[in-house]
């Protein structure tokens, strides 16, 4: 099961038709007695609950925005006259109000039944912590910090590297001479980064650079030729645990639930009855009536023959090349 999905096969309420529609039956709703009510609808009750729930609702639709309380009484006294109005004409009692109300009650169970498991399963701060240590904590990187010169030619890039040799200011000669912007107008200065942030020739430079040594030969990437220096570097800091539990949460919920979800239907019969792949129409075969005639110029009968390349094809065409990432 895709994981990513699983909230909003869960937690939308799906009121599309489905093939089923047998009749189902629901408890009765509780009895709301008038000192319990904020409105009486020819003689049915609505109760202080339904509108501390509406409240509940708006706020959230509207990310906070509150109504006047008499506009949300309308809203239900409004709401009770549809339901009257759709039992008095028995569409309660429809194959497609049937239908929709038990998707949507199976929309309500799914998503309890999860509730009421992860309710009874949290995770802990110690399943935390060790999510924290294995997956976090553990990954040892190094962080580098270096300045780079870039240029359009490899040329230009090799006069720097003489120019280095013969005691040039790197800060100075970025100053004046790299491409990259705002970096150049800062010496080319980079800060600190991870190698996976830059391109591969690039990081690929750096790493292979003791501290306060610059490369002595131009470095080529997408955007020109490369001077680098590497000034420092340190072992990579990963974020303390409370800067990224919050991450770490969901995660493992989804570790559970999925791991109870395999349990059951590992538990359960399961027998699937429709085909899941679509098998494409194999192509009709060529006949003499269909081929189209090809007209031969007779200066070139006598030519050698030449040797024919099959059509490219997905199968065998070339695989992409993918630009290196920025």
């Amino acid at each position: 099961m895709n994981l990513k999905l699983l909230p909003l096969l869960i937690a939308g309420l799906t009121l599309a038709g489905c093939e089923q529609s047998a009749k189902i039956t629901l408890p009765a709703a509780p009895i709301v007695n008038k000192a319990d009510a904020v409105a009486v609808v020819n003689g049915q009750y609505i109760s202080k609950a339904a509108l501390e729930e509406l409240e509940k609702e708006i706020a959230t639709r509207s990310h906070g925005q509150t109504f006047p309380k008499e506009k949300l009484v309308e809203e239900l006294i409004q709401r009770e006259l549809l339901i009257q109005d759709a039992t008095q004409k028995k569409l309660d009692q429809s194959t497609e109000f049937v239908t929709r109300l038990n998707d949507a009650r199976k929309a309500l169970l799914s998503q309890s039944d999860l509730q009421n498991f992860m309710t009874a399963n949290p995770v802990t701060d110690a399943e935390i912590k060790t999510e924290y240590d294995t997956k976090v904590a553990a990954k040892k990187g190094v962080e580098y910090k270096a300045r780079h010169i870039l240029v359009k030619t490899e040329a230009e890039a090799k006069k720097i590297i003489v120019d280095l040799g013969k005691g040039g200011d790197f800060k100075k000669l970025a100053n004046k001479l790299s491409l990259d912007g705002k970096e150049a107008q800062n010496g080319g200065d980079l800060g600190w980064f991870l190698a996976t942030q830059m391109v591969a020739p690039f990081s690929d430079a750096v790493a292979g650079l003791e501290n306060g040594k610059y490369t002595q030969i131009p470095v080529q990437t997408q955007f020109g030729f490369h001077v680098i220096l590497r000034e420092e570097s340190r072992p990579q800091t990963p974020p303390p645990l409370d800067a990224v539990k919050e991450q770490l949460m969901p995660f493992l919920q989804r570790q559970k639930v999925q791991s109870m979800l395999d349990g059951l239907r590992k538990a359960a019969k399961v027998e699937v009855l429709i085909p899941l792949t679509e098998e494409k129409p194999a192509a009709a075969p060529a006949t003499i009536e269909s081929v189209e005639p090809t007209a031969v110029e007779p200066a070139k009968l006598d030519a050698a023959p030449v040797e024919t390349t099959a059509p490219a094809t997905l199968e065998n065409a070339p695989a992409p090349t993918a630009e290196p990432a920025k």
